[in-house]
Protein backbone atom coordinates (compact mmCIF):
# COMPACT_ATOMS: atom_id res chain seq x y z
CA UNK A 1 0.00 0.00 0.00
CA UNK A 2 2.64 2.27 0.56
CA UNK A 3 4.76 1.63 -2.51
CA UNK A 4 1.03 2.67 -4.67
CA UNK A 5 1.10 5.98 -2.32
CA UNK A 6 4.17 6.45 -3.24
CA UNK A 7 3.60 5.83 -6.51
CA UNK A 8 0.50 8.31 -6.83
CA UNK A 9 2.61 11.36 -4.50
CA UNK A 10 5.16 11.35 -7.20
CA UNK A 11 2.52 11.12 -10.22
CA UNK A 12 0.89 13.72 -8.73
CA UNK A 13 3.37 16.19 -8.12
CA UNK A 14 4.98 15.48 -12.24
CA UNK A 15 1.26 15.87 -13.02
CA UNK A 16 0.90 19.55 -11.51
CA UNK A 17 3.76 20.68 -13.59
CA UNK A 18 2.45 19.01 -16.31
CA UNK A 19 -0.95 20.69 -15.88
CA UNK A 20 0.83 24.19 -15.20
CA UNK A 21 2.11 23.67 -18.94
CA UNK A 22 -0.76 22.40 -20.11
CA UNK A 23 -2.16 25.53 -18.77
CA UNK A 24 -0.45 27.81 -20.78
CA UNK A 25 -1.28 25.78 -23.81
CA UNK A 26 -4.95 25.92 -23.60
CA UNK A 27 -4.39 30.07 -22.85
CA UNK A 28 -2.98 30.66 -26.22
CA UNK A 29 -5.29 28.20 -28.14
CA UNK A 30 -8.29 30.10 -26.57
CA UNK A 31 -6.78 33.12 -27.68
CA UNK A 32 -5.98 32.27 -30.84
CA UNK A 33 -6.64 28.93 -32.00
CA UNK A 34 -3.04 28.37 -32.21
CA UNK A 35 -0.98 25.39 -30.71
CA UNK A 36 1.83 27.16 -29.19
CA UNK A 37 5.13 24.33 -29.30
CA UNK A 38 7.44 26.58 -28.03
CA UNK A 39 5.44 26.92 -24.51
CA UNK A 40 8.53 23.96 -23.37
CA UNK A 41 10.81 26.66 -23.63
CA UNK A 42 9.25 29.14 -21.37
CA UNK A 43 9.52 26.14 -18.53
CA UNK A 44 13.43 26.06 -19.64
CA UNK A 45 13.88 29.72 -19.24
CA UNK A 46 12.24 30.04 -16.04
CA UNK A 47 14.44 26.97 -14.63
CA UNK A 48 17.76 28.11 -16.38
CA UNK A 49 17.39 31.97 -15.66
CA UNK A 50 16.86 31.19 -12.22
CA UNK A 51 19.44 29.13 -11.77
CA UNK A 52 21.89 31.01 -12.93
CA UNK A 53 20.93 34.64 -11.19
CA UNK A 54 21.29 32.22 -8.26
CA UNK A 55 24.40 30.97 -9.29
CA UNK A 56 25.59 34.33 -9.63
CA UNK A 57 24.47 35.44 -6.20
CA UNK A 58 21.24 36.36 -6.47
CA UNK A 59 18.60 35.60 -3.87
CA UNK A 60 15.99 32.86 -5.24
CA UNK A 61 12.95 34.81 -3.73
CA UNK A 62 14.31 37.91 -6.24
CA UNK A 63 15.47 35.48 -9.15
CA UNK A 64 12.61 33.35 -9.21
CA UNK A 65 10.34 35.97 -9.96
CA UNK A 66 13.03 37.57 -12.14
CA UNK A 67 13.08 34.65 -14.56
CA UNK A 68 9.37 34.53 -15.16
CA UNK A 69 8.91 38.56 -15.62
CA UNK A 70 12.34 37.48 -18.42
CA UNK A 71 9.95 34.37 -19.73
CA UNK A 72 7.22 36.58 -20.24
CA UNK A 73 8.83 39.08 -21.89
CA UNK A 74 9.72 36.24 -24.37
CA UNK A 75 6.52 35.09 -25.27
CA UNK A 76 5.12 38.44 -25.95
CA UNK A 77 8.41 38.96 -28.25
CA UNK A 78 7.45 35.72 -29.85
CA UNK A 79 3.81 37.17 -30.46
CA UNK A 80 4.97 40.18 -31.73
CA UNK A 81 7.55 39.59 -33.91
CA UNK A 82 6.74 36.36 -35.16
CA UNK A 83 3.03 35.28 -34.85
CA UNK A 84 1.16 38.58 -35.28
CA UNK A 85 3.04 39.34 -38.65
CA UNK A 86 1.40 36.02 -39.84
CA UNK A 87 -1.60 36.54 -38.47
CA UNK A 88 -3.43 35.79 -41.56
CA UNK A 89 -2.15 32.49 -42.07
CA UNK A 90 -3.25 29.39 -41.70
CA UNK A 91 -3.17 27.78 -38.37
CA UNK A 92 -0.57 25.06 -39.61
CA UNK A 93 1.73 27.88 -40.81
CA UNK A 94 1.46 29.75 -37.71
CA UNK A 95 2.38 25.98 -35.83
CA UNK A 96 4.81 25.62 -37.66
CA UNK A 97 6.27 28.84 -36.73
CA UNK A 98 6.05 28.28 -33.09
CA UNK A 99 8.30 25.11 -33.93
CA UNK A 100 10.60 27.17 -35.12
CA UNK A 101 10.86 29.30 -32.46
CA UNK A 102 11.10 26.34 -30.02
CA UNK A 103 14.40 25.34 -32.22
CA UNK A 104 15.55 29.21 -32.03
CA UNK A 105 15.26 29.67 -28.31
CA UNK A 106 16.50 26.21 -27.60
CA UNK A 107 19.77 27.21 -29.79
CA UNK A 108 19.89 30.17 -28.03
CA UNK A 109 19.95 29.19 -24.47
CA UNK A 110 23.03 26.79 -25.45
CA UNK A 111 24.94 29.82 -26.34
CA UNK A 112 23.39 32.10 -24.02
CA UNK A 113 23.74 29.55 -21.01
CA UNK A 114 25.65 26.35 -21.54
CA UNK A 115 24.67 22.60 -22.20
CA UNK A 116 25.06 21.72 -18.36
CA UNK A 117 22.36 20.66 -16.14
CA UNK A 118 21.67 22.70 -13.54
CA UNK A 119 19.74 23.07 -10.39
CA UNK A 120 19.31 25.43 -7.21
CA UNK A 121 17.59 24.71 -3.81
CA UNK A 122 14.19 23.88 -2.63
CA UNK A 123 12.64 26.59 -1.07
CA UNK A 124 11.84 25.04 2.05
CA UNK A 125 14.34 22.79 2.52
CA UNK A 126 15.04 18.99 0.59
CA UNK A 127 14.18 16.48 3.72
CA UNK A 128 11.13 14.73 2.43
CA UNK A 129 7.79 14.55 4.37
CA UNK A 130 6.37 10.93 5.50
CA UNK A 131 2.77 10.22 4.49
CA UNK A 132 1.33 6.80 5.62
CA UNK A 133 4.77 5.12 4.96
CA UNK A 134 5.70 7.01 1.82
CA UNK A 135 7.53 10.44 1.32
CA UNK A 136 7.18 13.61 -0.82
CA UNK A 137 9.77 16.49 -1.07
CA UNK A 138 8.34 20.03 0.30
CA UNK A 139 9.16 21.36 -3.44
CA UNK A 140 6.28 18.97 -4.09
CA UNK A 141 3.70 20.91 -2.09
CA UNK A 142 5.02 23.78 -3.37
CA UNK A 143 4.24 22.52 -6.86
CA UNK A 144 0.45 21.01 -6.01
CA UNK A 145 0.25 24.64 -4.29
CA UNK A 146 1.41 26.71 -7.37
CA UNK A 147 -1.03 24.57 -9.91
CA UNK A 148 -4.09 25.26 -7.62
CA UNK A 149 -2.99 28.85 -7.30
CA UNK A 150 -2.87 29.20 -10.90
CA UNK A 151 -5.92 27.96 -11.62
CA UNK A 152 -7.95 29.66 -8.94
CA UNK A 153 -5.78 32.93 -10.30
CA UNK A 154 -6.52 32.63 -13.73
CA UNK A 155 -10.00 31.91 -13.39
CA UNK A 156 -10.92 34.90 -11.71
CA UNK A 157 -8.57 37.17 -14.10
CA UNK A 158 -11.14 35.69 -16.90
CA UNK A 159 -13.95 35.60 -15.55
CA UNK A 160 -14.27 38.27 -12.98
CA UNK A 161 -11.68 41.44 -14.72
CA UNK A 162 -12.83 43.52 -17.55
CA UNK A 163 -9.15 42.63 -18.92
CA UNK A 164 -9.87 38.60 -18.56
CA UNK A 165 -13.44 39.05 -20.07
CA UNK A 166 -11.96 40.92 -23.01
CA UNK A 167 -9.64 38.21 -23.56
CA UNK A 168 -12.70 35.56 -23.50
CA UNK A 169 -14.36 37.77 -26.22
CA UNK A 170 -11.22 37.46 -28.45
CA UNK A 171 -11.10 33.89 -28.06
CA UNK A 172 -14.54 33.20 -28.61
CA UNK A 173 -15.09 35.69 -31.52
CA UNK A 174 -11.94 38.24 -32.66
CA UNK A 175 -14.42 39.87 -35.12
CA UNK A 176 -17.10 40.64 -33.09
CA UNK A 177 -14.53 41.69 -29.89
CA UNK A 178 -12.85 44.17 -32.64
CA UNK A 179 -16.31 45.52 -33.45
CA UNK A 180 -16.79 46.46 -29.42
CA UNK A 181 -13.94 48.64 -29.10
CA UNK A 182 -11.51 45.40 -27.68
CA UNK A 183 -7.83 46.06 -28.83
CA UNK A 184 -7.83 42.14 -29.67
CA UNK A 185 -3.88 42.95 -30.60
CA UNK A 186 -3.16 43.76 -27.16
CA UNK A 187 -5.46 40.64 -25.68
CA UNK A 188 -3.15 38.54 -27.78
CA UNK A 189 -0.23 39.72 -26.44
CA UNK A 190 -1.72 39.80 -22.90
CA UNK A 191 -2.21 35.70 -23.71
CA UNK A 192 1.44 35.03 -25.06
CA UNK A 193 2.96 36.79 -21.59
CA UNK A 194 0.59 35.11 -19.23
CA UNK A 195 1.21 31.57 -20.78
CA UNK A 196 4.87 31.82 -20.88
CA UNK A 197 4.65 33.49 -16.96
CA UNK A 198 3.27 30.26 -16.06
CA UNK A 199 5.44 27.88 -18.28
CA UNK A 200 8.37 29.56 -16.55
CA UNK A 201 6.79 29.24 -12.86
CA UNK A 202 6.02 25.36 -13.99
CA UNK A 203 10.21 25.31 -14.21
CA UNK A 204 10.39 27.53 -11.02
CA UNK A 205 8.82 25.11 -9.30
CA UNK A 206 9.94 21.76 -10.79
CA UNK A 207 13.61 22.71 -11.29
CA UNK A 208 14.86 22.03 -7.71
CA UNK A 209 13.40 18.57 -8.48
CA UNK A 210 13.42 17.38 -12.30
CA UNK A 211 16.54 19.34 -12.66
CA UNK A 212 16.83 21.74 -15.68
CA UNK A 213 18.87 22.38 -19.13
CA UNK A 214 18.66 24.06 -22.13
CA UNK A 215 16.93 21.31 -24.25
CA UNK A 216 14.32 19.83 -21.60
CA UNK A 217 11.96 21.87 -23.52
CA UNK A 218 11.27 19.68 -26.43
CA UNK A 219 10.18 16.96 -23.70
CA UNK A 220 8.63 18.89 -21.57
CA UNK A 221 6.33 20.65 -24.62
CA UNK A 222 5.34 17.42 -25.66
CA UNK A 223 4.22 16.01 -22.28
CA UNK A 224 1.92 19.60 -21.95
CA UNK A 225 0.57 18.89 -24.96
CA UNK A 226 -1.19 15.28 -24.43
CA UNK A 227 -2.14 16.23 -21.16
CA UNK A 228 -3.88 19.48 -22.99
CA UNK A 229 -5.33 16.68 -25.42
CA UNK A 230 -6.17 14.75 -22.58
CA UNK A 231 -8.23 16.76 -20.45
CA UNK A 232 -9.39 18.75 -23.81
CA UNK A 233 -7.45 21.07 -25.84
CA UNK A 234 -9.08 24.68 -24.85
CA UNK A 235 -10.17 23.82 -21.17
CA UNK A 236 -8.62 25.02 -18.28
CA UNK A 237 -10.06 22.49 -15.78
CA UNK A 238 -9.16 19.91 -18.68
CA UNK A 239 -5.81 21.05 -18.26
CA UNK A 240 -5.16 20.08 -15.07
CA UNK A 241 -6.85 17.29 -14.67
CA UNK A 242 -4.94 16.22 -17.77
CA UNK A 243 -1.91 16.74 -16.36
CA UNK A 244 -2.65 15.00 -12.92
CA UNK A 245 -3.70 11.88 -14.91
CA UNK A 246 -0.49 11.95 -17.56
CA UNK A 247 1.66 12.00 -14.10
CA UNK A 248 -0.08 9.30 -12.66
CA UNK A 249 0.25 7.22 -15.52
CA UNK A 250 3.62 7.98 -16.12
CA UNK A 251 4.52 6.99 -12.45
CA UNK A 252 2.47 3.81 -12.43
CA UNK A 253 4.39 2.67 -15.80
CA UNK A 254 7.70 3.45 -14.22
CA UNK A 255 6.72 1.70 -10.83
CA UNK A 256 5.12 -1.34 -12.33
CA UNK A 257 6.16 -2.04 -15.29
CA UNK A 258 9.88 -0.31 -16.46
CA UNK A 259 11.14 3.29 -16.43
CA UNK A 260 12.30 2.61 -20.03
CA UNK A 261 8.43 3.50 -21.09
CA UNK A 262 7.86 6.15 -18.95
CA UNK A 263 8.50 8.51 -21.74
CA UNK A 264 5.99 6.63 -24.33
CA UNK A 265 3.21 7.23 -22.18
CA UNK A 266 3.20 10.50 -23.55
CA UNK A 267 2.71 8.98 -27.17
CA UNK A 268 0.43 6.60 -26.36
CA UNK A 269 -1.87 9.05 -24.56
CA UNK A 270 -1.59 11.52 -27.64
CA UNK A 271 -2.93 8.63 -30.35
CA UNK A 272 -5.71 7.22 -28.06
CA UNK A 273 -6.74 10.42 -27.51
CA UNK A 274 -6.68 11.28 -30.95
CA UNK A 275 -8.40 8.07 -32.09
CA UNK A 276 -10.81 7.17 -28.73
CA UNK A 277 -12.10 11.06 -28.03
CA UNK A 278 -10.27 13.80 -29.94
CA UNK A 279 -12.17 16.42 -27.67
CA UNK A 280 -10.62 14.90 -24.54
CA UNK A 281 -12.24 14.88 -21.39
CA UNK A 282 -13.44 18.02 -21.00
CA UNK A 283 -13.37 19.29 -24.31
CA UNK A 284 -16.38 20.77 -26.32
CA UNK A 285 -18.88 18.07 -28.06
CA UNK A 286 -19.55 19.42 -31.36
CA UNK A 287 -22.17 17.81 -33.86
CA UNK A 288 -22.34 17.69 -37.65
CA UNK A 289 -25.01 17.41 -39.49
CA UNK A 290 -25.63 16.06 -42.88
Amino acid sequence: MSEFLQYVLSGTTVGAVYALIALGFTLIYNASTVVNFAQGEFVMIGGMVTAFLFAAGTPLWLAAPTAIVVAAIVGILLNKLAIEPARGASVISLIVITIGASIFLRGLAGIVFDKQIHRFPAFTGEDPIAVFGATILPQGLWVLGGGAAVLVGLYLFLTRSIVGKAVMATANNRLAAKLVGINTNSMMTLSFGLSAAIGALAGVLATPITLVAYDVGVGMALKGFAAAMLGGMGSPVGAIVGGLLLGLIEAMTAGYLSSEYKDAVAFIVILIVLFVMPSGLFGPRSVERV
